[in-house]
């Protein structure tokens, strides 16, 4: 799973209040697959503008040993104390775009980004993953809160 995650992808839609506020613009999250004490993991740093200025939050993403699809992130630097649980629980077979869930943090809710490849995804692209979320419950209750992000 981590050899397919490796590059940017852009957060197209989400219903995570930090891409909803409007003050953060442009999210991506880009993977870098590292050794880090003898074992692979992925450098997950998800880069975004404020201001006119790119920030980035850095954290590590160890595969969960139970589910293949699953992952825990620690915070890297000041955030080493935060922990999440995320997992890819769709995808795309040419790997274009997927949705991932993530668990709730000390500073975010539980939520659901769906990201791409490319800045946007048509909107029959985008039609049909929302009802490949209908048709699961754990991901059926973010589909009327996601909001398309503005990658500009």
């Amino acid at each position: 799973m981590m050899q397919w995650l490796i590059g940017t992808w852009f957060i197209i839609s989400s219903d995570a209040p930090i891409w909803l506020k409007g003050d953060k613009t442009a999210p991506t999250l880009n993977y870098t697959l590292i050794e880090k004490k003898g074992a692979y993991t992925l450098l997950d740093e998800t880069k975004y503008t404020k201001n006119g200025k790119r920030k980035t939050i850095a954290g590590y993403d160890h595969a969960a040993p139970a589910d293949a699809a699953a992952f825990v992130w620690r915070g890297k630097g000041m955030l080493f104390f935060v922990t999440s649980k995320w997992r890819v629980c769709l995808q795309d077979e040419a790997g274009e775009w997927a949705v991932i869930a993530y668990s709730k943090t000390l500073f975010t809710p539980e939520g659901v980004d769906i990201m791409s490849r490319r800045p946007a995804l048509s909107q029959s692209s985008m039609a049909m993953i929302r009802k490949k979320m209908l048709q699961d419950s754990a991901l059926a209750k973010h589909v009327d809160r996601l909001k398309m992000i503005d990658q500009k």
